[in-house]
């Protein structure tokens, strides 16, 4: 029972991501997350406003499905599988981070002056999710799927469109991480 409670090594997750895409490959489907936007917009009633929504949403009900246990499994990880014990950051990585106000940065898995429920209630907080949300839309769809959509499935099948949109993912996030993070740090928290 503790190995089941305790967090799984980076390759036991991956055989079972490995997994589940070729099942999902095997019976015809494809693992991506960000098509459900445009599901649950249809199921929603935005086929009204627009044709781009115009499609059978009861087709994808397996995605939703999929969906619902990522944040099922999400919730189940933070609850219970999440360790408790100090993380090994490396000391310049705190140090950077207590620059930002962020004191508990090490001590916690989730330093509570980035993941405590109160910050949701904080306008700053909901303009960068509200932003940073229709950003990381609009550039998924852009790109033809998210990250998990290009970066497992599409680079699983060879899909050179998938390696550039991977390659642009990882410059961008590069960038934003050096250059842009920074500043929306002192935003949130100056």
């Amino acid at each position: 029972m503790d190995f089941i409670l305790q967090p799984w090594s980076w390759y036991v997750a991956g055989f079972f991501i490995a997994l589940v895409t070729f099942l999902l490959f095997y019976f015809g489907k494809h693992l991506g997350v960000s098509s459900n936007l445009e599901t649950v917009c249809s199921l929603m009633g935005a086929r009204k406003i627009s044709d781009y929504f115009k499609f059978d949403w009861k087709s994808k009900k397996w995605n939703m499905v999929f969906v619902l246990g990522l944040i099922v499994g999400g919730f189940i990880s933070s609850q219970w599988l999440t360790p408790s014990e100090k993380m090994n950051l490396n000391p310049k990585t705190v140090e950077e981070l207590k620059a930002y106000g962020i004191t508990d940065a090490g001590e916690k898995f989730l330093p509570e002056a980035l993941f405590a429920v109160e910050n949701l209630f904080d306008v700053k907080v909901i303009l960068v999710l509200i932003v940073g949300g229709f950003l990381v839309g609009f550039g998924a769809r852009y790109a033809g799927g998210c990250t998990s959509g290009h970066g497992i499935v599409g680079m699983s099948n060879f899909e050179i469109p998938s390696l550039i949109a991977v390659i642009g993912f990882f410059i961008g996030g590069i960038f934003i991480t050096w250059l842009v993070w920074p500043y929306i740090f002192k935003f949130l928290l100056g």
